[in-house]
C-alpha cells in the first residue's frame, strides 16, 4: 500500500501498536523533540519526562520517516544567543541521528534554522528542513522562495511540502499549485492538513501562534485565555455554523485530494492518544459515523456541547464548499445546512464520585 498519512506521535504503547499495525499506510510521523526545549507550536500540557520510554516507542516505528517539531512562531532572544542551550539542542539532534530516529525538522522560525546550520553544519546536512504549515505556503511562488532560502543553509532540501490549509477549500488553486510544484520539483511530496478545524483565513492565527510561543517561553500552561474571550472560540460560540466553512477535510473526501497531493496530515497531539487513535482509524477507513467534531482539533472543545452528524454531509460536500465565495451574509448555505444536521447536546454533569472515593 502506498504510504498516505503524516500522523502525530505520542509515546502511548497502545497508540503506537496501532501505528505499527498500519505502518504501510504511514508516510511519516511528527513528534516533539526531547529534552523538552519547548520548540514546537503547541503548549505541552504534560511534561515528557520519561525519555527512555519516549525513545523506545519512537524506535518501534521502523521504516517510517520521522520529523522533529521545531515550529514555534518564534523563540526568545536568550535561546538564540545562549550557546550552551543551543548546544543541548544540537547534541539532542545528533543523538537522534545516531539512533536513526529522525529524518528532518519542521520549522517556522528561520532564525533558528540558520543558527543550527551555522553552529552544526554536519548535523544540519543530515536533516531535511521542512517548512511548517504555519509558513502558509499557498502558492508556487512562496514554495519556490522558501526552498531557495533553505538552500542558503546547510540543511537538506525537504522531501515534502505542507501546503496552507486555505487551499483545502479552493480545489482549482490547489490543482494549480500542485501541478506546478510537481512539475518543477518532482521529488517533493505535497501534503495538506486535514482536521485542524479552525476559521478559514483565521484573523487571529498569527497572534494566537505568537501567544503560544510566549507561553512556552515563559513556561506557562495556557495562552492567556485570549482565544476564548476574544478569538476564534468566541466566534464559534456566537456563530457555530461557521464550523462548516472551516477548511477541514472529512475522511470520506480524502480521495478527492489525492488527485493533487501525496499525503494527508492529521493533527491533535494535545488531545491525547485516544483522540489520535480514533482519528487515524476514521481516516484510514475513509469513513466516520458520528460527530464531526470528534475528528477536529481546534474545535474539539465543542464536541460535548454540539453534535454535527458527519454522515448527513453529502458525498460532494468538499466540491460544493470549494465553490464558496466567502459571502456568508448573501449565501446562507452553511447556516441552513448546519440547522439541518447539527443539534446542541443536553447539559450533563460528570459523575465525579468515584474520583472522591
Amino acid at each position: 500500500m502506498k504510504p498516505l498519512f503524516d500522523v502525530p506521535f505520542l509515546p502511548d504503547s497502545a497508540y503506537v501498536d496501532l501505528l505499527v499495525e498500519h505502518a504501510d499506510e504511514l508516510d511519516c510521523i511528527h513528534f516533539s523533540l526531547l529534552p523538552d526545549f519547548r520548540l514546537d507550536s503547541r503548549i505541552l500540557l504534560d511534561d515528557l519526562q520519561d525519555s527512555d520510554k519516549y525513545l523506545e516507542q519512537l524506535g518501534r516505528l521502523q521504516g517510517v520517516k520521522k520529523y522533529a517539531l521545531m515550529n514555534s512562531r518564534f523563540y526568545s532572544p536568550e535561546l538564540l544567543s545562549n550557546k550552551e542551550n543551543m548546544q543541548c539542542i544540537v547534541n539532542t539532534l545528533q543523538d537522534y541521528l545516531e539512533h536513526d530516529l529522525i529524518t528532518g525538522v519542521i520549522y517556522c522560525d528561520h532564525y533558528l534554522l540558520q543558527y543550527l546550520s551555522d553552529a552544526a553544519p554536519e548535523v544540519a546536512s543530515s536533516l531535511e528542513a521542512v517548512p511548517g504549515v504555519n509558513t502558509m505556503l499557498d502558492s508556487f511562488s512562496k514554495i519556490d522562495a522558501q526552498l531557495s532560502y533553505i538552500e542558503l543553509t546547510k540543511f537538506k532540501r525537504p522531501q515534502k511540502i505542507i501546503l496552507d490549509r486555505s487551499l483545502n477549500r479552493d480545489l482549482d488553486a490547489l490543482a494549480k499549485v500542485a501541478l506546478k510544484t510537481h512539475t518543477q520539483f518532482p521529488h517533493i511530496r505535497l501534503e495538506v492538513l486535514a482536521n485542524e478545524g479552525c476559521l478559514p483565513y483565521c484573523p487571529f492565527k498569527l497572534s494566537h501562534d505568537s501567544y503560544i510561543a510566549l507561553a512556552n517561553i515563559n513556561g506557562q500552561k495556557n495562552n492567556f485565555g485570549f482565544n476564548d474571550n476574544l478569538g476564534c472560540v468566541n466566534v464559534f460560540y456566537k456563530e457555530p455554523h461557521r464550523i462548516l466553512f472551516s477548511p477541514f477535510i472529512r475522511p470520506e473526501d480524502i480521495e478527492l485530494y489525492y488527485y493533487h497531493i501525496d499525503t494527508i496530515k492529521l493533527c491533535g497531539r494535545s488531545l491525547g492518544p485516544a483522540f489520535l487513535g480514533r482519528l487515524f482509524k476514521a481516516y484510514s477507513n475513509r469513513h466516520y459515523d458520528g460527530n464531526l467534531l470528534d475528528l477536529l482539533d481546534a474545535t474539539n472543545w465543542l464536541a460535548d456541547k454540539l453534535y454535527i452528524d458527519n454522515g448527513s454531509l453529502s458525498f460532494d460536500f468538499a466540491n460544493m464548499l470549494s465553490q464558496c465565495d466567502g459571502r456568508c451574509e448573501k449565501c446562507g448555505f452553511c447556516q441552513e445546512l448546519f440547522e439541518m444536521i447539527a443539534q446542541w447536546q443536553p447539559l450533563s454533569i460528570p459523575d465525579r464520585r468515584k474520583a472522591l472515593n
